[in-house]
């Protein structure tokens, strides 16, 4: 279940079939229901009760998102009730016509369990991504929903502790405190001064009786928009979508409220943070999408960010750790800009608020450059393009554009950015750029007390049963969910090495004209840095950030800019470019990696900024937590225990770093991966003309780390005075690797304790019958020699034992009795279903492509480890939690506020 602005599980589908008069005639509906001017691939319809759907034809892979969004948000809520609409979207997967919560979730985790929900100000959207032949599954689902959500007391009684929970996480969030004082400052008096979270008072006031008149009054067809994108039938979906929609009634819709923005309450302010940095903010208000001016808005954002801006230059002259400018909050009457700085902790924030003033004033004075303008809106539109190579990022794209945003399409967005002129960015730069429309604020950090030895927080107690019997679905869901099978897939890849020893994996794709580059350089800076020059991995990876040899930092930025091109330098480092300009994008991608500047003045600086970083890191409470995570399951002498400090950093040179740089970075320890509108030939070519003259000398080391042996249990308290919930970590090694044959068998009884939802072990206990937790993560991290099984969570301090009794029992239950049947099917449905849904988007492919790589899997390893899952058994899985897990050996690391 999702949050203001977060995520949350979602829905399912149903199966009918149309004889072929039947679509004949539909695609005679759909052509002329169709709006004029139609992008191909695009139908468009309007039902009689108002329903407007979208159908956008993209076959990246077999693959479908369901999106609906209904225009109601925060802004609708009743007076005194800001998370109305947030806590109507978490009950949807309690319950909904005709389907109970454990049938909701039962669908989702048998389609794949990729689905979520999310509130924002003037919109709350619900999504799912699905296999194709599943579509009707989803949609009728979806339709359920609309019809009716069981918003019964005593489902609200038990999603409410949950929905608290994620209250208690995002205020222990410091920069989501400081946005929610800054809305407060900037909209006073307007729904936008409260966000769509919601507050713990006005949920434990909400009622079943207010969320379901809630539900009566907004969730209607001619308040919604339908939008599915991906590998679909457009003729055949609408006939589905008529069928399973088309008799909702539609509503007489409440007025809605009216938004007066008064004047700004300018003001300056500072909150505790437990960053490891001080932050400083000064945000202003800007037109919102129903202006005219809000694509100058977008451009003028861009151009205030851009690394050749003079925000930006803080950082390469030493002035800050990193400086930006965001639009971060964008709403129909106004949207929100930042203008941001992280200094180091103790460091003159108000003088650093008073440079921030100065440096956007300043561009008001002078106006903005003409080519930074125009560069913003280059990227802009080489953005859209990339919006295209993601089946949910496409549907998420066009559900903004017209439930968000009131547009007709992503394109008008496109077409509003390419109007932008220099005249008008200056022109919004004098109206809203100016200190009486802005609040400044800082985030200073808060030391940290001393961490405590303890057992933890609060008395235990096991109050639930496991989920374990099976969920009586419905015959439409059954008949299309019951049988899995293995999918077979021919590998769309080619897999080649060059000459020096460089990996290159290409894969075409031609949905838009645009090409991704993903390249690994294989590392292992706890084996490779030298001893007492930890840290050395970390000033290497920020000296990338001023250009290369040939080109200094403003030029190498300039020659990426006037392409359009994102790139990032390092030992990860990447290119997204139109196919039109890939090979100079991958030109300076190679120059980028090969011959980094790495000049005596930046190191100077970096060397400097990183000393202070880490001053402030080791009195976090991140810190803290993370260090006696890894000191409880490792040996004293484990290299991952290396950890860089001040002393470590203030000894390098740059010698030390060039000569790093030179040893580390070989070819024959990359991998490439290109994924785009370039054949194989193409890519073979451009990348052995720009990567092909790289060369490596000596024997390539041997990066693996070392095993380790099982821990001993412990627990440690680290106190955060700023949280408001208790962040949990359970943790133990298991001498186990990535290759070892009961990997599989702990990953599918992984997905039987959590990974679908409700319809899982550790989520029915510690979510949906208790309301401990928010969310619960249950993890196995496997590498070629070490493994750690951890399990997540966050609660009130008064919970954190006993939701750790309710895993515990869950654990010894893996580990003691055969799972049943059910569940089995269950899990594997999941996990052989998601592995279409790895491919539904360009960077999903091309990430997974380059993480097999990397450990040394096979390309087609989802393939394999899918006919492994298929034939595991009951017994298979018992047999690897009790060899392998042992419940009462976790270190448990709990980060939060003192246990009442």
């Amino acid at each position: 279940m999702a949050g203001s602005r977060s995520t949350s599980t979602r829905r399912v589908r149903s199966k009918y079939s149309f004889g072929v008069t039947c679509l004949v005639l539909l695609a005679v509906m759909l052509s002329r229901d169709s709006e004029p001017g139609a992008q191909s691939g695009v139908f468009r319809a309007t039902l009689d009760n108002g329903l407007r759907v979208v159908i956008v034809e993209d076959d990246l892979a077999p693959v479908v998102t369901v999106e609906s969004s209904y225009m109601v948000g925060a802004d609708e809520t009743p007076e005194g009730f800001p998370g109305m609409a947030h806590a109507q979207e978490h009950m949807a997967f309690r319950g909904c016509a005709d389907l109970s919560a454990d049938q909701t979730a039962a669908i989702f985790a048998l389609l794949g369990g990729d689905g979520n929900a999310e509130t924002q100000q003037n919109v709350t959207q619900y999504f799912s991504t699905v296999p194709a032949a599943d579509l009707d599954v989803a949609l009728r689902v979806d339709a359920a929903c609309m019809r009716h959500i069981d918003d019964a007391d005593a489902e609200w009684a038990q999603e409410r502790g949950a929905i608290e929970q994620e209250v208690a996480r995002d205020l222990s969030d410091p920069t989501y405190r400081f946005i929610t004082r800054v809305n407060d400052d900037l909209f006073a008096g307007t729904p936008y001064a409260h966000d769509a979270l919601g507050t713990k008072t006005s949920f434990d006031a909400t009622t079943g009786d207010m969320l379901r008149r809630f539900h009566d009054a907004w969730y209607a067809p001619n308040n919604a928009v339908l939008v599915i994108v991906g590998h679909v039938d457009p003729a055949r979906t609408m006939a589905t979508i008529r069928t399973l929609y088309g008799d909702i009634p539609r509503k007489a819709l409440p007025e809605r409220p009216a938004v007066t923005l008064p004047p700004v309450r300018a003001e300056t302010f500072a909150l505790e943070s437990n960053l490891p940095y001080t932050l400083a903010f000064i945000g202003y208000r800007l037109p919102g999408t129903d202006s005219p001016d809000f694509a100058a808005a977008r451009v003028l954002a861009d151009v205030l960010a851009s690394q050749r801006g003079s925000l930006y230059g803080l950082v390469p002259a030493g002035r800050a750790l990193a400086a930006d400018f965001e639009l971060v909050e964008t709403y129909p009457k106004a949207s929100v800009g930042f203008s941001a700085a992280a200094i180091p902790a103790g460091a003159d924030a108000v003088a650093m608020i008073a440079t921030l003033r100065e440096l956007v004033a300043g561009s008001v004075r002078t106006g903005v450059s003409a080519d930074l303008v125009e560069a913003a809106k280059r990227l802009e539109v080489a953005h859209a393009q990339f919006d295209r190579n993601s089946i949910p990022g496409l549907a998420q794209a066009w559900s903004q554009a017209i439930a968000a945003e009131g547009r007709t399409s992503p394109d008008d967005d496109v077409a509003a950015i390419q109007r932008v002129t220099v005249d008008d960015v200056n022109r919004v730069a004098r109206q809203f750029l100016v200190p009486t429309n802005a609040v400044a604020a800082t985030l200073v950090p808060s030391r940290s007390p001393v961490p405590i030895t303890a057992k933890g927080f609060g008395g235990g107690e096991q109050t639930t049963s496991a989920p374990t019997a099976a969920v009586d679905l419905p015959a439409w869901a059954s008949t299309a969910l019951d049988a899995i099978h293995v999918p077979s897939e021919t590998p769309r890849w080619t897999d080649t090495t060059l000459p020096n020893g460089l990996r290159l994996i290409v894969r075409t794709e031609t949905t838009s004209p645009t090409v991704t580059v993903l390249g690994r350089v294989r590392h292992e800076a706890r084996l490779q840095a030298p001893r007492g020059k930890e840290g050395i991995d970390d000033v290497l990876d920020d000296l990338f950030s001023y250009g290369t040899t040939s080109l200094d930092r403003l030029s190498f930025q300039k020659a990426l800019d006037d392409i359009g091109a994102s790139e990032t330098g390092g030992a990860d480092f990447s290119l997204r470019v139109l196919e039109a300009h890939w090979s100079r994008g991958v030109e300076l991608l190679a120059d980028h990696e090969l011959h980094p500047a790495l000049l005596d003045e930046a190191f100077a600086v970096v060397k400097q900024q990183t000393i202070d970083y880490l001053k402030g890191r080791l009195e976090s409470p991140g810190y803290k937590a993370d260090r006696l995570l890894r000191v409880g399951l490792l040996p004293a002498a484990d290299p991952a225990l290396r950890d860089a400090t001040p002393e470590t950093v203030a000894s390098l040179t740059i010698d030390d770093v060039r000569r790093y740089h030179a040893t580390t970075f070989r070819p024959d320890l990359t991998t490439i991966v290109v994924i785009g509108d370039v054949t194989p030939e193409e890519a073979r070519a451009v990348i052995s003309q720009w990567f092909g003259g790289w060369t490596a000398t000596g024997a390539t080391p041997d990066l693996t780390l070392p095993h380790v042996p099982p821990n001993a249990p412990s627990s440690v308290v680290v106190p955060d005075p700023t949280a408001v919930q208790a962040s949990v970590v359970l943790a133990e090694t298991i001498d186990l690797t990535r290759f070892d044959r009961d990997y599989y068998a702990l990953a599918l009884g992984n997905h039987i304790l959590g990974g679908g939802f409700y319809a899982t072990r550790l989520y029915h206990d510690l979510r949906q019958t208790t309301g401990y937790v928010y969310t619960v993560d249950d993890r196995l991290t496997s590498t070629r020699s070490r493994s750690v099984y951890s399990v997540t969570y966050g609660c009130d301090p008064a919970n954190v034992a006993k939701a750790r009794d309710l895993i515990e029992r869950d654990l010894r239950a893996m580990a003691t009795s055969n799972v049943t049947a059910a569940e089995l099917h269950q899990a594997k449905a999941l996990l052989l279903r998601q592995l279409p849904l790895q491919e539904s988007s360009e960077d999903d492919v091309a990430a997974g492509l380059i993480a097999r790589a990397d450990i040394g899997l096979p390309l087609d390893e989802p393939q394999r480890a899918a006919e492994r899952y298929a034939a595991l058994t009951a017994d298979d899985v018992r047999a690897a939690f009790s060899h392998w897990i042992r419940p009462d050996a976790f270190v448990q690391v709990v980060r939060g506020p003192a246990a009442p």
